[in-house]
């Protein structure tokens, strides 16, 4: 096709999308709610490319603790750890729901390059997310329920049939009322979507088994027949305590002929994964998710992942990351190779990230047809690296690591061992964010704390970032706030949550490694956390399995983060 021709295909194109975003406004749409990535790439930008490009579809009503929202991070980890390419998700709040805090959360949990929708005005927010643009969005009622709606989204995935996702949250009310519901959004679609085009309906149905009577409703336009997602157990079920299917992703039968395992790492899940962190193993797989996330207080639901080789225009081209792909173990400062296969792509862009949100360049432009660059591994341990191949050209036509890859800084031998030392539980006055935890390496090697949390008995309260290593003899000490850290406080953190959340009656603080295993566990009774100013000191000081007491029964202080308890440096 000439460049005169292909203009004018595209003006009509533009046409088209605007007659039809007026026509579903007209059958109870809003006007689209689309947020542009960070690039500002047009929305309306068609990229019609890839052959046999993976879409990683996933059902996410992942929010935690008790603001229905992704505030507390558990979500985000999963959303990071298993690198979704379109997301139909629920409860979709996040910090105060500007355009600022949205772009921040999509920007952290997926990327940079990805775009959203989300519905107006609603408590509960429904909403889609895309690796890809998002050329028309919008919302449709929802019949039974006043703080939410049918999300609706249209993109413009690779190939020639652009991609319909409507993101729903049913009522938990009864199933009668879900087939309402679920009648009530069939209509739409009939109306409103192309039979041409492929169709996902995702979300959380609150469904108690897959007899209820909105599976027979939605057949009219998805496929709802087994074989169904399950867990690394076989556990299909996805409600807080497996016992339900609340959560799926139905597609239409043009989708559903290009469904294809889901590989993560060096697992495989052939009819698609239900995300369970408390089962999930290896759970580096999916860092930096881990164990404990999915049974984080205020989460209900398990997200619901399906993948789907769609095919593409003749002649155009795709990209697949070979190596690293996920579960690979290097060493830092080592010579490895990046390999890739492309096609109908000239030059490639090549990325690798630490921690699943921040990339860094190894190269901006190479040979496509070369498939591998050299390239030395950092010297930052890490266990969430993956690396991204993208069209130079078109950051759009792009792949990463199916599962984050480890790199290990080796050492100078020894056998490191961190416990918690120090807890300030009652914080002096009532600024809370003076709380604090120690944490002292009483081993003889460094360790690797990255994606390592400290917890309380309710909630984890802090994550490690990639990169985060404890000399043998050394501590580092986490506070609630970092306007709570003492002026010359050696190692001091602020939680990366914002909050320790300790009571001051006595708590429980939890240290999880990054495989999801606790390595120690202080447990602060009453008689130890409820004076005002003065912390709980294991005794003697350093002392592994030791008994916690007044710190004024160790020394004359009150208190001694990143120092020991007499006030000397570590």
């Amino acid at each position: 096709m000439n460049k005169t021709s292909l203009a004018q295909v595209q003006s009509v194109w533009r046409l088209c999308a605007v007659a039809l975003s007026l026509a579903l406004a007209a059958c109870g749409g809003v006007e689209p709610s689309v947020e542009p990535a960070a690039d500002g790439a047009a929305v309306e930008t068609r990229e019609d490319a890839l052959a046999s490009v993976r879409v990683r579809l996933m059902a996410a009503n992942l929010s935690s603790g008790t603001g229905q929202d992704y505030d507390p991070g558990h979500g985000i980890r999963i959303f990071q750890g298993t690198d979704p390419d379109v997301v139909m998700i629920q409860e979709f709040n996040y910090r105060t729901n500007s355009a600022t805090d949205l772009r921040a959360f999509v920007d952290t949990a997926f990327g940079p390059g990805f775009h959203y929708s989300i519905e107006a005005g609603a408590q509960i927010p429904n909403g889609v997310i895309s690796r890809w643009p998002i050329i028309a969005s919008g919302e449709w009622d929802d019949p039974q329920v006043s703080n939410r709606d049918f999300a609706w989204a249209r993109i413009d995935v690779p190939g020639p049939k652009d991609l319909w996702v409507v993101s729903v949250h049913l009522l938990t009310t009864s199933s009668s009322i879900r087939n309402t519901e679920a009648s009530s959004l069939v209509s739409r679609i009939k109306a409103s979507i192309p039979a041409g085009d492929y169709l996902a309906i995702g979300g959380d149905f609150n469904t108690g088994s897959r007899t209820e009577a909105c599976f027979s409703t939605f057949a009219q336009v998805v496929t709802t027949a087994s074989p169904y997602p399950a867990d690394r157990n076989g556990n299909t079920n996805t409600n807080a305590g497996r016992n339900s299917p609340y959560d799926h992703v139905l597609v239409d039968s043009d989708l559903r002929q290009y469904q294809t395992a889901v590989v993560i790492g060096s697992s495989s899940y052939s009819n698609g994964l239900v995300v369970d962190t408390r089962v999930h193993s290896p759970i580096s797989e999916i860092s930096p998710a881990v164990s404990g996330d999915s049974g984080a207080s205020g989460m209900q639901h398990m997200g619901v992942i399906k993948d789907f080789l769609i095919p593409s225009d003749t002649g155009t081209g795709g990209i697949t990351v070979t190596s690293p792909n996920g579960g690979e173990s290097w060493t830092a400062g080592s010579a490895r190779t990046i390999s890739w296969s492309a096609s109908g792509v000239t030059n490639v862009r090549v990325e690798y990230t630490l921690n699943g949100s921040t990339w860094s360049t190894v190269s901006s432009s190479t040979s496509a047809s070369a498939g591998s660059i050299a390239w030395t591994v950092p010297s930052t341990a890490s266990t969430a690296a993956r690396v991204r191949v993208s069209d130079a050209a078109n950051a759009s036509i792009s792949d990463t690591s199916n599962g984050a890859f480890t790199i290990t800084t080796g050492g100078g031998g020894g056998t490191g061992r961190v416990i918690v030392n120090e807890v300030m539980v009652n914080e002096p006055g009532s600024d809370t964010a003076g709380e604090f935890v120690e944490l002292v390496n009483v081993g003889t090697g460094t360790v690797d704390l990255s994606g390592w949390t400290v917890s309380d008995a309710a909630l984890s309260r802090h994550t490690f970032p990639s990169g985060t290593t404890l000399a043998a003899g050394k501590a580092v000490v986490v506070f609630g706030g970092a306007a709570g850290i003492p002026t010359g406080t050696p190692g001091a953190v602020a939680a990366s949550t914002g909050t320790l959340g300790l009571s001051n009656s006595g708590d429980t603080v939890t240290l999880t490694n990054a495989s999801g295993t606790a390595v120690d566990t202080a447990t602060v009774g009453s008689g130890v956390s409820g004076t005002d100013g003065v912390s709980a000191n294991r005794s003697p000081d350093t002392t592994a399995g030791a008994a916690f007491v007044l710190h004024t029964g160790v020394s004359s202080l009150t208190s001694s983060p990143g120092r020991r308890a007499s006030g000397a440096a570590f």
